[in-house]
């Protein structure tokens, strides 16, 4: 009968074997992924070829330089009010009912559009026509839609 086991030693590999083995590892990644590694090679060769490379490397060699020239140029006055301008805009847009957005936009288009049909018009417009048309539902429509607008602007303008 066999002895009994006591006790088990861990086989630890060498620093040789390790290395062995990563290099065995890497052959087989290597060969798997063959058609991958030769799409990247041909994209490394195209972009030093037309000194894409060599163009990076030289960014990256002068990396401090050239976020100071950015951060200088991002903080310069037109760019700063760009962003705020923005902002603004953005914040105007997100408090603004979506609904009442697209009605508006979709007013603008039409009202160019039928205007752009009565550009070259060479119709004179009186006095009088100007009053008949204030009896045109949507002519008093806009005009009234124009007035509050107006009318709305002027107390938010008189508060600041």
């Amino acid at each position: 009968m066999a002895a009994p086991i006591t006790s088990i030693r861990k086989q630890e590999q060498t620093e040789e074997e390790r290395a062995q083995q990563k290099l065995t590892d890497l052959q087989k990644l290597l060969a798997e992924n063959e058609n991958a590694l030769n799409s990247i090679l041909n994209i490394i060769s195209e972009l030093n070829d037309m000194g894409a490379l060599e163009a990076a490397n030289s960014l990256l060699q002068a990396k401090e330089r050239v976020a100071s020239i950015a951060i200088h140029q991002v903080s310069r006055e037109p760019v700063t009010n760009l962003m705020n301008h923005f902002l603004s805009v953005a914040d105007t847009l997100a408090s603004t009912d979506p609904d009442m957005i697209k009605k508006l936009t979709g007013s603008i288009t039409a009202g160019v559009e039928e205007a752009n049909e009565h550009l070259h018009s060479s119709k004179t417009i009186g006095v009088m026509d100007l009053l008949k048309v204030l009896k045109d539902p949507d002519i008093n429509r806009a005009i009234r839609f124009g007035m509050n607008f107006l009318k709305g602007m002027g107390k938010e303008l008189k508060e600041e």
